[in-house]
């Protein structure tokens, strides 16, 4: 069964080129406020003063440009940005020109376990939602902390290992799904989709029991989340649309490499590649860290 990476994100991002791209730029939107919580900053006044000093940021697995958008809006104009993407760096090229956010910007195509030597230093290197596809995220990892500054920080994303139940059922899902072609594949995440809106759409909250056989934590859920976070990855968010709700599902079950970890695990790469940990967050289904050179 060969790796199917390349030709997943190919399909993903010229059939969704545009993919939660204005909901990760709007302020206020649960995109934005997900994805500037889960790497510390309160607001966008918040990462705003902490690009103010950086120089050279890299975003390593640009995908669409989507977060090289978002860190062009809020650093210095002098600073110089670079997305790589093994795939899709002219799409992130015409989205980031589309929204004039292309000053001082520049896309590369290149592979993240390839030689990377030649990309410069970097003050941060954001690398998110990109290692867990990787045959060998810490190698990567590694490769990627070479490119740092002398103050340089790196923060990554990773899946979380999720609730048994949730394990298997993602897994059985994805053998059945890695192995089609997109049409096919993104009818079955249609499916899946439907779901979630169908359970999202009944608003109902549930009060959940502590089941330690089943990692279920106990608290109160609604409806369509307490099946997303224990028993099947059935995403639906109601500011996007429903294609780019079935894209994201189509993300999540078509790589065939979709590795899952656990913090203790992350810390461990962090300290082997002599990395001093300044943020973490983790929840259900993620971990986010940041680390600086020690």
């Amino acid at each position: 069964m060969r790796d199917n990476t390349i030709d997943t994100f190919k399909e993903k991002w010229e059939h969704n080129r545009r993919l939660a791209f204005e909901e990760t730029l709007r302020e206020g939107s649960n995109i934005f406020s997900w994805m500037l919580g889960r790497n510390g900053f309160s607001s966008d006044t918040e990462l705003e003063a902490y690009l103010r000093d950086k120089r050279c940021v890299l975003d390593a697995g640009c995908g669409n440009g989507r977060v090289t958008a978002l860190l062009r809006r809020y650093a210095p104009s002098t600073t110089e940005i670079v997305g790589i993407d093994l795939v899709s760096p002219e799409i992130a090229r015409e989205n980031l020109q589309m929204f004039h956010l292309s000053h001082n910007v520049h896309f590369l195509k290149k592979d993240l376990s390839g030689d990377l030597t030649d990309l410069g230093k970097f003050d941060f290197i954001y690398c998110q939602e990109v290692l867990h596809h990787l045959a060998d995220p810490e190698q990567a990892l590694h490769d990627l902390c070479s490119l740092l500054s002398s103050k340089g920080e790196i923060a990554v994303y990773v899946y979380r290992k999720k609730a048994p139940v949730r394990e298997f059922v993602d897994d059985y899902v994805r053998g059945k799904i890695s192995e089609l072609a997109y049409e096919e594949a993104i009818g079955a995440c249609k499916q899946i989709t439907e779901l979630g809106r169908s359970l999202s759409q009944r608003g109902i909250k549930i009060q959940v029991p502590r089941v330690d056989v089943l990692e279920i934590e106990e608290g109160e859920y609604d409806l369509q989340r307490s099946i997303y976070h224990f028993f099947a990855k059935c995403f639906w968010n109601p500011d996007l649309a429903f294609r780019e709700n079935a894209a994201i599902n189509f993300d999540w079950y078509h790589p065939k490499i979709a590795t899952r970890h656990t913090f203790e695990e992350v810390r461990e790469w962090f300290m082997r590649a002599k990395l001093a940990i300044i943020h973490e967050k983790v929840d259900l289904y993620e971990i986010t860290v940041r680390g600086k050179l020690m």
